[in-house]
């Protein structure tokens, strides 16, 4: 069980990708994390806001869950308006 709560119906191709591979980190935390933030958003966000959330999305669960929990700093080059939402919506 994944844990979403939403269905990939009535997304585009792009957007049902994002959604699974934001349940699918590898780690827990960040299916969590990224997973409930897809489910909530991911309908919403724009082709720029897919573009970044892909983008964040290649970034490995040991840099990330750091920098959404608030252990250890952004780097400037990877902060984000994406990143920015995914904390707080965290």
């Amino acid at each position: 069980m994944t844990g979403t709560t939403r269905s990939s119906e009535g997304l585009d191709s792009r957007r049902r990708k994002l959604l699974f591979r934001s349940w699918h980190r590898g780690m827990r935390e960040m299916d969590l994390v990224l997973g409930s933030f897809a489910d909530a958003r991911i309908a919403a966000l724009t082709d720029a806001e897919i573009e970044q959330y892909e983008r964040l999305l290649e970034i490995p669960d040991t840099d990330l869950l750091p920098w959404i929990t608030g252990e250890k700093p952004m780097p400037a080059r990877e902060e984000t308006v994406m990143l920015k939402q995914v904390v707080a919506f965290r």
